[in-house]
């Protein structure tokens, strides 16, 4: 199996979230708990997939261990979620933060922590899901 199986969903959902980030947003005069709470959860959902999906590439196509593989990723989420702010910077109703830095950065360690902590003890099915889907 070529190599590119797996980076290809990287890139693509990489791609995604740099489109997200591109999208101008008018900023409300107030305060809407529900519109952030939906936003923060998608930097939280987005970049755990990214984790997801980079982990998998990097166990399957590296000589890299679990542990290792999951470290870089960890740290490529940071750094990617920086230049993400970065490039928000650029867009008009935007802003960077921090605090989505380290939202997305969550996302990512949640995910890695789930596949470390809890996917070995999920049901056989779901673990034969995931060694199919070449994530385990």
């Amino acid at each position: 199996m070529s190599k590119a199986v797996f980076w290809i969903p990287v890139v693509i959902w990489a791609g995604v979230i740099f489109l997200f980030s591109t999208l101008v947003v008018v900023k409300s005069p107030e305060f809407n708990l529900e519109d952030f709470l939906l936003k923060k959860s998608a930097h939280f959902v987005e970049y755990g997939i990214l984790a997801l999906l980079l982990y998998r590439a990097l166990i399957n196509t590296t000589g890299f261990s679990k542990k290792k593989a999951g470290i870089f990723a960890l740290l490529f989420i940071v750094f990617y979620g920086i230049s993400d702010e970065y490039h928000q910077s650029f867009t008009p109703g935007r802003e960077p933060t921090v605090r989505d830095i380290l939202i997305d950065s969550l996302g990512g360690a949640t995910s890695l922590f789930l596949i470390w902590k809890y996917l070995p003890k999920m049901p056989e099915r779901l673990r034969r899901l995931a060694k199919s889907l070449q994530i385990a």
